[in-house]
């Protein structure tokens, strides 16, 4: 997978631990960060391609990431389902 857009995302010259934090109040702050990148959507796709477990990620928490792709599954099976 191409990460080209990692040199020019927000989070290059930054501290790395901002994206991986240990509480919820660290996750908003990386959130807030990643809201203002140019590739926020390029770093999610690469997490949830990559099936990254840990850190904020084009601003979604592993939680968060673990949500879209369950609905992105269940959207396959359901499209799959009348074919």
């Amino acid at each position: 997978m191409d990460t080209d857009w990692m040199e020019v995302g927000k989070c290059k010259d930054l501290s790395p631990s901002i994206f991986f934090p240990s509480d919820g109040v660290g996750v908003q702050e990386a959130q807030r960060i990643c809201a203002e990148c140019p590739v926020s959507e390029a770093c999610l796709e690469y997490a949830l391609a990559e099936r990254v477990d840990h850190g904020v990620w084009g601003g979604k928490s592993e939680r968060e990431r673990r949500r879209i792709l369950r609905r992105r599954r269940v959207g396959l099976s359901v499209v799959g389902v009348g074919v």
